[in-house]
């Protein structure tokens, strides 16, 4: 039976964090960490998920889910996913059951976009599977909709650059534009193993601001701000100055609540062993911080990280979004 793999990146973003809820830009840039998702036909109407790197498995008949392996709590994780394949299966006209299985070079609840880059290998590797021809456009709409479950009103940021790769500029009511870079930029994600909520984290933001608008509308202008020089500064690739402006803007989210002491010692560290600039990336509270260095301070940077006991990854820019194959 024909099986078919759809993989797509995970997501790092650069500035914009909370303020993008709010005015200005985010800039987003695709990772070379990936999802994946394998799926074929089933004879009967299920949709079977194989999560075992996870530590769970199971399937839905209509909306109801039962557990294969695992407790019945976790087919909560799989929501997104089902909604993404009966989405698509709907949009494509095609009434099947399917076996789906899921696998990620992502952490779940880091800020790394899993959720969306599966949502996006769940769609893409449907579509291909009954030689649909999805448009990347139709992909990332479908994804969005498994989004929706896991964040309940997400910005659109994640499933679109999973979807497409590259570099993302996005900005509220007005959209997006993609970029590429001439040169190639390495740079470390710290892991501090530590999840958290995106939702929980922005309404926190949005309390503060209820309380003390004027101060945080100031600080929501200067990472606008921030983020629109750092775009500028990442096209002319001036890393020193790309680095100024990632540790000033870590000083901000900090000064909103969202940062933690162990994302701070990971930053300082990074900044101690000779990175251009650290902060963290996502919503905060735990999740993930991110470092540029020259090549030569990369190893120097990686070791500081781990030493605080974070999980350093070196990763790059993917400019590649969403593809499949047919695995015969």
């Amino acid at each position: 039976m024909m099986i078919v793999e759809a993989t797509a990146p995970g997501k790092a973003i650069l500035f914009g964090e909370h303020s993008v809820v709010y005015r200005g830009p985010a800039i987003v840039l695709a990772i070379d960490k990936r999802a994946r998702v394998l799926t074929r036909e089933r004879d009967d109407d299920r949709l079977f998920f194989d999560a075992m790197d996870l530590g769970f498995s199971g399937y839905f008949e209509g909306d109801a889910y039962q557990p294969v392996t695992g407790e019945a709590w976790r087919g909560k994780r799989l929501e997104a996913f089902k909604e993404c394949a009966r989405k698509t299966l709907g949009h494509i006209g095609v009434e099947k059951g399917l076996d789906m299985t899921v696998r990620s070079e992502l952490p779940i609840a880091a800020g790394l976009g899993s959720s969306a880059a599966l949502c996006v290998a769940t769609v893409a590797s449907v579509g291909a599977l009954f030689e649909a021809d999805l448009p990347l456009e139709d992909i990332s709409t479908l994804a969005y909709e498994g989004e929706k479950v896991v964040h309940g009103t997400p910005s659109g940021v994640d499933n679109n650059i999973s979807t497409y790769g590259g570099i993302l500029r996005y900005e509220k009511d007005i959209g997006f534009e993609r970029f590429e870079l001439e040169y190639e930029i390495p740079f470390i994600i710290g892991n501090t193993r530590r999840k958290r909520s995106t939702k929980r984290l922005v309404d926190r933001v949005r309390r503060l601001r209820d309380r003390e608008p004027e101060l945080v509308e100031g600080i929501i202008d200067s990472i606008v701000s921030i983020s629109e020089s750092g775009l500028e500064a990442l096209k002319e690739s001036d890393l020193p100055r790309l680095g100024d402006l990632m540790n000033v803007n870590h000083g901000l989210l900090s000064a909103l609540g969202v940062s933690i002491s162990k994302l701070d010692m990971m930053v300082h560290a990074s900044r101690g062993a000779g990175a251009y600039g650290a902060k963290l990336t996502g919503a905060g509270g735990g999740g993930c911080m991110m470092a540029f260095a020259s090549e030569p301070k990369l190893e120097d940077v990686y070791r500081a990280i781990h030493r605080c006991r974070g999980d350093p990854h070196l990763v790059k820019v993917s400019y590649e979004g969403v593809k499949t194959r047919r695995l015969e």
